[in-house]
């Protein structure tokens, strides 16, 4: 065997082997299980309930186009084949459910709201990772995508432990990723106990915005500072993090720290990118904003489902 240089290191690929391969092998046999169940309540919720306001009244509930369009992103079917599809299960079932057509889901994709993602229940602080991605909008009808396409950009704040996309965001290409923090940690309740990201969050209002959910306690910030960053004189609570890791790059250097810190843990959160661009797609479907923002919310539930199925439990082979 031809060993690398010491230069090389850094390239060489790493072996993995997964120890719970039977399990995992289910669960992905159960992310193509056709079997539909519908409870009771999910029937008695399907129609919208009357509003007692004059006018024409809501037929279907919000769960109803909830249903509807995760189904769509589940099986990529465009909207059309969505309504053809739900349409003929609600006859195999033998149900006298009513069933929107295309263009109901079209404009109410772009009203829904308070779209939970499923998750594991657990009563342990979350070790918290954020990172960010482009999404391709939709480009119309032009039968040749431009060069320069325009693009979205995708926040996303990962359990490190279970891969849950705890917090979703969808912000214009220009919006800074650090910009961002607050308002993903505001989506979730649980206390943070560890928060990793890369350098580009090295900002004072993510120091804080972590601090403050740490519940009283004080929250580790696992983010690499600048090549020349300096001490703080006078750090505050946020920046005495920012100051330990600082002190820790100059006496083990930038990679040991990485591994010793746990910093490493933060490629999982480029694992939830990788996955979401490859089971749900690069690209967007609502051609308006709100509608975008709505599709990534489903999409996160949708992971967050899979996950549950089950996920490969792999080791670094030596």
């Amino acid at each position: 065997m031809k060993y690398p240089k010491r230069s090389q290191y850094k390239y060489a690929k790493s072996r993995y082997r997964v120890r719970n391969w039977a399990e995992y092998e289910a669960g992905l046999q159960r992310r193509g299980d056709l079997t539909v169940w519908l409870s009771d309540a999910a029937l008695q919720a399907w129609r919208a309930p009357a509003i007692g306001k004059p006018g024409g009244q809501r037929t279907y509930a919000d769960l109803a186009i909830e249903v509807a369009l995760t189904i769509g992103m589940v099986f990529h079917l465009p909207l059309r084949q969505t309504e053809g599809f739900l349409r003929s299960l609600v006859q195999l079932l033998d149900l006298d459910l009513p069933i929107p057509d295309h263009t109901t889901l079209s404009r109410r994709l772009q009203k829904l709201n308070g779209i939970r993602f499923r998750r594991l229940a657990t009563d342990r602080p979350i070790h918290l990772l954020i990172d960010s991605t482009g999404l391709r909008i939709h480009v119309g009808h032009l039968r040749k995508p431009p060069k320069n396409r325009a693009w979205r950009k995708l926040h996303l704040a990962v359990d490190a432990d279970t891969g849950e996309i705890l917090a979703s965001d969808l912000t214009g290409r220009r919006a800074a990723d650090c910009a961002r923090v607050p308002a993903l940690i505001q989506q979730i309740d649980e206390p943070v106990a560890i928060l990793s990201a890369d350098g580009a969050y090295d900002t004072a209002a993510v120091y804080e915005a972590a601090q403050a959910k740490g519940d009283g306690h004080a929250v580790s910030l696992l983010i690499p500072p600048g090549r020349d960053a300096q001490l703080h004189p006078r750090p505050s609570a946020a920046q005495t993090e920012r100051n330990r890791n600082i002190r820790s790059i100059r006496e083990l250097g930038r990679r040991e720290w990485h591994t010793n810190s746990g910093y490493s843990t933060r490629s999982l959160v480029e694992n939830t990118v990788f996955r979401y661009k490859t089971i749900i797609g690069q690209r967007m479907r609502s051609r308006s904003f709100d509608g975008p923002r709505v599709e990534v919310q489903l999409a996160c539930g949708i992971l967050n489902t899979m996950i549950g199925l089950g996920m490969p439990d792999s080791h670094r082979v030596v």
